[in-house]
């Protein structure tokens, strides 16, 4: 940790890789098997626009019994067509090396009410495309590690070598 309160490690872009889920695709399985393919094992979903069949995510709200004060709710469902205005988010490794994705995103609904927040894997169906872009992040790790004093498992980016 360095300074008051930030962790960091200076690394570069690698490949970008220009996504098109298709539709019914899962968007965080959709992303997470193009990283695959691609060999990205830490990185980050630059952009993402298009259209959902049902949005699914969550929020931040008080929870006193964490050490936060604050958690996710459970998931919130908004009926489709749900058009993606945004995503964005990071690519990175839990402890044991599983590939992760924490994707948070900004959406409309049909009548052009604004929905922001964590989006839920798994339920969160691509109804006609979705177009992005995902950039590797070379010479650093990018791992979730246990952070004591948040009782959370947080993105920690760490220098190589």
């Amino acid at each position: 940790m360095v300074g008051i309160g930030a962790f960091h490690a200076s690394g570069k872009f690698g490949k970008v890789v220009p996504v098109r889920l298709r539709p019914g695709t899962d968007v965080m399985g959709g992303i997470l098997q193009v990283c695959e393919a691609e060999g990205i094992r830490h990185g980050a979903v630059l952009a993402g626009i298009g259209s959902l069949r049902q949005l699914s995510y969550q929020v931040l709200t008080p929870k006193a019994d964490t050490k936060l004060g604050a958690g996710y709710t459970e998931p919130e469902v908004v009926p489709g067509p749900v058009e993606i205005v945004g995503l964005q988010g990071v690519l990175f490794q839990s402890e044991a090396g599983e590939r992760l994705l924490h994707l948070h995103g900004t959406f409309s609904d049909q009548h052009g009410k604004v929905y922001a927040g964590h989006v839920v894997a798994g339920a969160n169906l691509v109804l006609a495309t979705l177009d992005g872009l995902v950039a590797e992040v070379v010479d650093v790790r990018l791992t979730r590690r246990m952070e004591v004093e948040a009782g959370l498992a947080l993105f920690t980016p760490e220098r190589l070598g």
